[in-house]
């Protein structure tokens, strides 16, 4: 697809096809030093794009400060069925104990959160999505394009000629690859779009919660109380979750459905998140990244639908760096 007025912008994902090749040097198969090349490729790139991840890191100025901002009462591990019974259930209190709502007047996080409302959370269910709403879409767009973080991530995939070089262009790529409507597995009829499923939530079969991976959400929703938190998740290889600490993996029940094991970044900005997984959407091919900034060593996980849309993006925590 090409951009109208940007000759040089190239095609964000192109499927590539390997040959096998035969021939072999001291009994070695080209294939494996093939594969090897392939593989320091993909560490360069990675170690590149976590420099870049560290920069946004850096400055985004409105993130949260954990014990400050904000205060989280993790209680206990999740149990491993996910459902609705008590002895299931590892946290008797909320999540959030305190958030320091005066950050949600900042214009991001208004323009984000006029967004949240304008879904129909089960898939399956055609989304109408009315003038207002969509001039809701353009102004969260133009309220992110104008902080370091976004202005960052377009920098970058300008040089990689991954994106439009003027704004306009570059919003207009955001908007194909958020917002536009798609339908999800199981639906004939546009019902879902990258930003609903990832930011919002979404509900399937009236039992089961899809996505869901921010923490505004998550908070108003608990402040409501649509949320009941069950206790935060690990496995045997993953890092025990921190109070102070910027991600974690928890269950929770939201609408009559459960959510067995979501994952989310806590405390950042939204223009944090859309640069992130923005930049993991255009730039890799595969569809976990694993990357490294500030004291964390995360695997972003990014599908996405017909190579034009986000399907979901999260992050998982691999480790804490010793930093």
């Amino acid at each position: 697809m090409m951009w109208e007025g940007h000759a040089s912008y190239q095609p964000v994902h192109v499927q590539q096809h390997h040959c096998t090749i035969k021939k072999t040097i001291q009994n070695k198969p080209l294939t494996h030093i093939a594969e090897r090349s392939r593989n320091s490729k993909m560490i360069e790139g990675d170690r590149e794009l976590s420099a870049l991840i560290q920069e946004l890191w850096d400055n985004d100025i409105n993130r949260l400060r954990p014990g400050m901002d904000y205060r989280i009462s993790l209680q206990g591990k999740a149990g491993d069925l996910a459902g609705f019974a008590d002895d299931n259930d590892g946290a008797g209190l909320p999540l959030f104990t305190f958030v320091d709502e005066n950050i949600f007047k900042k214009e991001t996080f208004l323009a984000f959160i006029s967004l949240l409302d304008n879904y129909e959370s089960d898939t399956g269910e055609p989304e109408i999505v009315t003038p207002e709403e969509e001039l809701e879409n353009h102004k969260f767009l133009d309220s992110i394009l104008k902080t370091p973080t976004m202005k960052m991530a377009h920098k970058y995939l300008m040089g990689k000629r991954l994106s439009p070089e003027d704004t306009a262009g570059f919003k207009k790529q955001l908007y194909h690859i958020w917002f536009e409507l798609y339908a999800r597995r199981g639906s004939s009829k546009p019902d879902s779009s990258g930003f609903e499923h990832v930011f919002v939530g979404e509900t399937r079969g009236g039992h089961t919660v899809i996505g869901f991976h921010n923490w505004i959400q998550l908070y108003l929703q608990e402040k409501l109380g649509h949320i009941d938190y069950k206790g935060y998740r690990v496995n045997a290889n993953s890092p025990q979750p921190d109070e102070n600490k910027h991600i974690m993996a928890l269950q929770f029940s939201w609408k009559n459905g459960i959510k067995p094991k979501g994952s989310i970044f806590i405390g950042v900005s939204p223009e944090f998140e859309f640069a992130l997984y923005t930049l993991c959407f255009l730039t890799s091919p595969n569809e976990r990244v694993k990357v490294s900034f500030s004291i964390y060593e995360v695997e972003i996980v990014c599908h996405h639908y017909n190579q034009k849309h986000i399907s979901t993006t999260y992050p998982v925590l691999v480790r804490y760096l010793n930093v």
